[in-house]
């Protein structure tokens, strides 16, 4: 699956990059009809440990998910998106199969 990365005014460095990339292809496991990924980077200027902004977007056919996690780091951030992102895709493969 092609994941589009993109950090807002910072630049992001390889390591991150393809560890996010591992990450959202674990989804591939879940639910195989994922069209597209995108992951937004974003890091907000507080004095709070917590302030790297993880979002993502799965679009699957005829839907899209959207899941935002406010973390100390990226790779945190990563991990509790996409735990969210497969409960909902789960959730979703589940509602389709009786459909089959």
């Amino acid at each position: 699956m092609k994941v589009n990365t993109q950090s807002v005014n910072f630049n992001a460095d390889k390591k991150l990059i393809s560890f996010i990339q591992k990450r959202m292809d674990k989804l591939d496991l879940f639910y195989d009809k994922v069209i597209k990924s995108d992951v937004f980077l974003k890091v907000e200027n507080t004095s709070e440990k917590e302030n790297k902004i993880f979002e993502a977007r799965v679009s699957v056919p005829g839907d899209s998910f959207v899941v935002k996690k406010q973390c100390k780091s990226f790779e945190e951030g990563a991990d509790m998106a996409v735990a969210s992102l497969e409960r909902q895709l789960k959730k979703r493969k589940e509602k389709l199969r009786p459909h089959l």
